[in-house]
């Protein structure tokens, strides 16, 4: 643990790597591409989970589960979907092994127990979920249906990295069905309203808003609404998106409605979702050379104690002094541990929970328990001072808040500082090239265009603001009129 890590000036990407692992966050498995996310990595995800379902669930949305399987016809059914995801599908086409037969003691694939159809492992659900609304839905009375579900997907990535690009992850995925167009373009800005007040209050993270470019939008939707945010190194991240899916599903699962007027429609879709690739975003926006910094509202252990002690006489006077304060501190929801393990150091555990992003850190010990004094410890600012022990409350109290909008502010600054404007494309090339960031530049909203800066500078359109509607101009490269102006970045 006493280890440093490599800076991030150095090797921003094997920072991150060595990051994820000596925070105890998560390894890399035995499966190729796979991951294991360890038991604090996970509660990390865990606290995300938590807010973010009883937010969803705050504007009316219910969970349920779908299953993993989808079958191969119904995979196909939405054409655009199925082009999209192909080339990433994991196939199911057996359904048991047996024993060599040259008694090699190996398994071996039953060539008798092939499936009659094949089938897909879900890298998203709309085909099965569409599939079962055909059956929920008669008439307006039904709609809307608003489902959300926690699960895992495969999509099987030729090159991963832990948390941002694995080939099984984790992720919620929300499904609803409307029966006018209006309900579902509300419902696809609401959801991704509700993604950019969770980045922002929770996570710390300043977001942009927007729509995708059609190159970009998901496969099958008509309208793609996203959050962006920009790392430390100057690369954009999708922190997550929201489709309007307009009546392309229900068209393809033929999943029609009786309105009130008694007449037929198709219904109309949205899906929705982020991801662990969350936990990707978390690390590269906030952290630093010494390891992890967390925001308060997501940590596992908000505050640390460290007891300082040469014999157990002396632990027991401590402990016995932070007792009330580990009772008061849950009372009010304050995540504490006391962390008195007798196999390390105070040193060690200094480092261990630096590393791991715990936002106050305490320490006390005979002279603290003589002055009735503690030693507290800020992770944001790696600062610390000496404070009566009766401040104790009220310093936690200011530091929770202060911390989770320090870390807020520094990361705003940080993206204000990294959004640039370009005015013609050689501007934009030296931009992308020397500075990184977010450029904001015209563009004439051809495919053929966004391919060529794609092609020769590596930058994608990240999002089209709303904010920029109406900014008319003359697009960099073409020279043709633009509406607005859109962000570009290179990115995850």
């Amino acid at each position: 643990m006493s280890k440093k890590l490599t800076k991030r000036e150095v090797d921003y990407s094997k920072w991150y790597n060595e990051l994820v692992v000596k925070a105890d966050l998560a390894e890399n498995s035995s499966v190729r591409g796979c991951m294991v996310i360890k038991p604090y990595g996970y509660a990390i995800w865990e606290k995300m989970q938590s807010q973010l379902d009883k937010m969803f669930k705050e504007t009316g949305h219910q969970n349920a589960y779908f299953p993993l399987f989808v079958p191969k016809s119904l995979f196909e059914a939405e054409e655009k979907n199925a082009e999209g995801f192909a080339k990433e599908c994991a196939v199911v086409t057996h359904y048991r092994l047996k024993n060599d037969e040259n008694n090699s003691g190996k398994l071996i694939v039953d060539e008798n127990a092939k499936l009659e159809e094949e089938l897909i492992v879900r890298p998203t659900s709309e085909a099965i979920i569409w599939n079962t609304y055909k059956n929920w839905i008669q008439s307006y009375r039904d709609l809307p249906i608003l489902i959300n579900q926690w699960a895992n997907v495969v999509r099987w990535e030729m090159r991963t990295r832990l948390f941002l690009r694995t080939a099984e992850f984790l992720w919620q995925e929300g499904h609803t069905a409307h029966s006018t167009k209006d309900e579902a373009l509300a419902e696809a800005e609401l959801m991704n309203n509700i993604y950019a007040d969770f980045a922002q209050d929770f996570m710390g993270i300043p977001v942009v808003k927007g729509l995708k470019s059609e190159s970009e939008r998901f496969a099958g939707a008509e309208e793609t609404y996203c959050i962006e945010a920009l790392m430390q190194d100057g690369k954009a991240l999708q922190a997550g998106t929201s489709h309007f899916l307009g009546q392309n599903f229900a068209k393809a699962f033929d999943v029609k409605f009786a309105n009130k007027e008694g007449k037929l429609d198709h219904v109309w879709a949205t899906s929705w979702g982020v991801s662990t690739r969350l936990m990707g975003a978390l690390i590269m926006t906030h952290s630093d050379d010494n390891g992890l910094i967390l925001p308060p509202k997501l940590a596992p252990i908000q505050v640390v104690i460290i007891p300082i002690y040469k014999s157990q006489e002396q632990l027991e006077k401590i402990s016995e002094k932070i007792k009330p304060v580990l009772s008061e501190l849950r009372n009010k929801n304050i995540s504490v541990l006391f962390d008195k393990r007798d196999t390390h150091k105070p040193g060690f555990k200094f480092n261990e929970h630096e590393i791991k992003g715990v936002p106050i850190r305490i320490a006390i010990g005979p002279k603290d328990l003589e002055n009735n004094t503690i030693e507290i410890f800020r992770r944001d600012k790696m600062l610390k001072e000496n404070i009566p022990f009766e401040k104790i409350y009220e310093k936690i109290d200011f530091l929770i808040s202060d911390i989770q909008e320090y870390i807020f502010n520094k990361a705003q600054k940080f993206t204000i500082e990294n959004t640039r404007v370009a005015n013609s494309y050689d501007e934009f090339k030296s931009l992308i090239k020397n500075e990184g960031g977010f450029v904001s530049a015209h563009w004439d909203g051809s495919s053929e265009t966004e391919e060529k800066i794609k092609k020769e500078t590596k930058a994608t359109i990240r999002c089209i603001p709303a904010e920029t509607v109406g900014d008319k101009g003359f697009c960099m490269v073409t020279n043709k009129p633009s509406s607005q102006r859109v962000l570009f970045a290179k990115a995850y």
